[in-house]
């Protein structure tokens, strides 16, 4: 099943936003360990719905817009093990790392 992020202000989710600031020439690296520890642990984590990476034209961010379930998955992820290594590697490459949590308060298409 293939599940991707769907935006939609009626529907209760725990949005992450989560800007890494990086050296341009780490940025492939962390985007790597965030694409691995993506597939092999978070995907996995209770409440995971989804993750997107985006990759800044200058080079110097990465950007994490993922969503979970409740805000209770996701701070039940923050205190895995498993899950901390990968992202306390993720730190070790980035210059500055600020996840938030956010809801969708509306959407607008063209």
């Amino acid at each position: 099943m293939t599940l991707i992020a769907h935006i939609d202000s009626t529907r209760p989710v725990a949005t992450l936003i989560n800007v890494f600031t990086v050296a341009p020439d780490r940025q492939i690296e962390l985007l790597d360990l965030l694409a691995r520890a993506t597939e092999e642990t978070m995907k996995y984590q209770p409440g995971f719905i989804c993750a997107n990476f985006h990759a800044s034209l200058d080079g110097q961010s990465v950007i994490n817009y993922a969503q979970w379930e409740t805000e209770e998955h996701y701070r039940a992820m923050l205190a895995d093990p498993e899950a901390r290594v990968h992202m306390d590697k993720a730190a070790t490459i980035a210059t500055d790392v600020q996840p938030r949590l956010f809801r969708v308060e509306s959407v607008h298409a063209g």
